[in-house]
């Protein structure tokens, strides 16, 4: 009997996941509440097309049979889902999935390049518990008062762990922890340029550069690119009628076109900056994101590059975190006086939590999830989009959409627009040559994979037809 007693628990479990719809899986054990996993079940399940409006689920009590839990579990996980607009409740008939609802002045943003939210994990959860970590071992009084930049020892410390995969061991001295990439950029502009003096890029760059440079009294040079990126003889050609300046890349997972730079061109620049003793920065924000992606310049030349890395396109903007890595530690005080000038210092309780995720491993929880779900909407992107055309990224957050020859990239954003689509058109992020016919789509904005999947069979539709004299009236 013992024997019998052991096993049955197992014979049970095993009876159910045969009894049950296939949209139900096994809840995974991750801290989040079973209640909230039930709405993630069917939200998944109407995502992926296991489940669609009108589609009648099982009663509550055999719902809390198959997935081995109590009536009230489910029942509050129905309350939630209710809120979401995911199902309603027919009174005797049962409870159905919804139909989409209509939601009025109300646009899906596909522009904004943010991380999505994790589907297994419930980040409230994680942040209470990260927060009430910090306020345990930190000093409260210290957290709320200013603090001098670049981040304390630990702080630098949990930065050069958190970079370690990417760039292998590095001097938490040469370290510098910032309040996002943004305003770092702005500093290393200040730090390395002077007036006059250009800043290479390539012709497709992350759009807040040209705001940064123009505010600063900087210019941008743009250098002639191919599939791989800036072209050798085009940087060469450049830098012979310049007095100084700096080379600007994103070379991994590149901010619009999703493409990457292989190694060989990596190496052919990084030999031309030494040549003409040009200092680069490697803005860097989605290498953690990507399939397999080349060493970063930083690694293959540290003394010829600042390293930038942002947590906002892997973890969370509202973190405001970021980390550099100085080719030396002893350039770091030309560019925190730069910093500071721009920004006083970083978040001290922000900067704290994300110190404590990396050092107990809730960053690189977060991050798992995040780089899982990336790929599920770009897998989900590319089955809906790729009737259209071929576009392809091999990891990362947002992808690049050639535009079929009857639609041109802002029409096709008005287009868009009209039908509640923010798409982002190719002229937001080219700094010279031809503009190329092509939009980027960020796929990170929706809350839900079933309203970016929503929303990407829209724009799908959208691409296939043809303008119409609608499509061109101004008002």
């Amino acid at each position: 009997m013992p024997y019998m007693r052991d096993t049955m628990p197992h014979m049970t479990s095993r009876k159910r996941a045969a009894q049950r719809p296939d949209w139900i899986t096994d809840f995974a054990d991750n801290g989040k509440a079973r209640y909230l996993q039930i709405v993630d079940l069917i939200e998944r399940a109407v995502a992926d097309g296991k489940l669609a409006p009108g589609d009648r689920l099982p009663p509550q009590r055999k719902l809390a049979e198959l997935i081995g839990v109590d009536l009230t579990t489910v029942t509050r996980g129905f309350s939630e889902a209710h809120r979401r607009n995911l199902i309603e409740s027919r009174g005797p008939l049962g409870t159905f999935i919804a139909p989409p609802k209509v939601a009025f002045m109300q646009r899906v943003d596909l522009s904004m390049n943010i991380p999505p939210p994790p589907a297994d994990m419930d980040l409230a959860v994680l942040l209470r518990r990260g927060l009430s970590q910090v306020l345990v071992r930190s000093d409260v009084d210290l957290l709320m008062t200013y603090q001098l930049g670049g981040g304390s020892d630990s702080d630098r410390q949990a930065g050069a762990a958190w970079l370690e995969p990417i760039l292998g061991r590095v001097d938490p001295s040469r370290v510098v922890v910032t309040p996002g990439a943004h305003s770092t950029l702005a500093a290393l502009m200040l730090a390395l340029t002077h007036a006059g003096e250009p800043i290479f890029t390539e012709q497709l760059i992350y759009p807040g550069l040209p705001l940064i440079a123009r505010q600063l009294g900087r210019h941008l040079k743009p250098v002639a690119c191919d599939s791989h990126g800036m072209r050798l003889d085009a940087l060469d050609e450049a830098c012979d009628g310049a007095n100084g300046g700096v080379i600007y890349l994103n070379p991994t997972l590149r901010n619009p076109t999703a493409q990457t730079m292989p190694l060989k061109r990596r190496k052919e620049i990084l030999a031309v900056a030494a040549r003409r003793n040009i200092k680069v920065i490697e803005d860097d924000p989605y290498w953690l994101l990507a399939d397999e992606p080349p060493a970063p310049l930083s690694a293959l030349m540290p003394q010829q590059v600042y390293y930038l890395s942002t947590l906002s396109k892997c973890i969370s903007p509202g973190l405001r975190a970021a980390f550099l890595v100085l080719p030396s530690a002893e350039g770091q005080d030309a560019f925190l006086n730069a910093l500071r000038s721009l920004s006083l210092m970083s978040p001290p309780l922000a900067t704290s939590l994300v110190t404590q995720w990396i050092l107990d491993g809730t960053a690189s929880e977060v991050l798992g999830g995040i780089v899982k779900e990336s790929r599920e909407r770009l897998l989900a992107a590319s089955q809906i989009l790729s009737p259209v055309s071929g576009s392809k990224t091999s990891g990362g957050i947002h992808l690049w959409q050639a535009l079929p020859g009857h639609w041109a990239a802002q029409g096709l954003a008005d287009a868009a627009r009209a039908e509640g689509l923010v798409v982002a058109p190719a002229s937001a992020f080219c700094q010279g040559g031809d503009v190329p016919n092509a939009i980027r789509i960020s796929l990170g904005g929706c809350t839900r994979r079933s309203e970016l999947t929503s929303a990407l069979r829209k724009l799908a539709a959208l691409l296939e037809r043809k303008p119409t004299a609608d499509d061109r009236l101004l008002i």
